[in-house]
């Protein structure tokens, strides 16, 4: 069975860190496109970075370029995302995805992990 499950959330003050991460079980991480995405309360789903199947190309939005890094570890099967000098607006759940077909859309997604930014 293909799963993606998120672990590392948490809360913490501004300016803190945290790390997330993805572990992928039923499939290679390293064949699929992998996307973080967050949702804060009463706003719509948004990007946050991706990685590409090849892990060639990294990319971020803007209100998360320069703090945020996404890595991975095919041994492991997992993606990672540094979060760094975090904002409350950073606020959310965040989601891993994968692109497991290869079709342009994420086909599996974890069941999130809560990210709480607050003194």
């Amino acid at each position: 069975q293909l799963q993606l499950a998120e672990s590392g959330g948490g809360l913490v003050q501004p300016g803190g860190s945290l790390r997330l991460s993805c572990a992928a079980s039923g499939f290679a991480l390293s064949a699929s496109a992998i996307s973080w995405f967050r949702q804060a309360p009463g706003k719509e789903r948004e990007g946050v970075s991706c990685i590409s199947g090849s892990g060639a190309n990294t990319n971020y939005a803007d209100s998360v370029k320069g703090r945020f890094t996404m890595s991975r570890d095919t041994a492991k099967n997992t993606v990672y995302l540094q979060m760094n000098n975090l904002k409350p607006e950073d606020t959310a759940v965040y989601y891993c995805a994968a692109d497991v077909a290869g079709s342009g859309t994420y086909d599996y997604w974890g069941q999130g992990t809560q990210v709480t930014v607050s003194s």
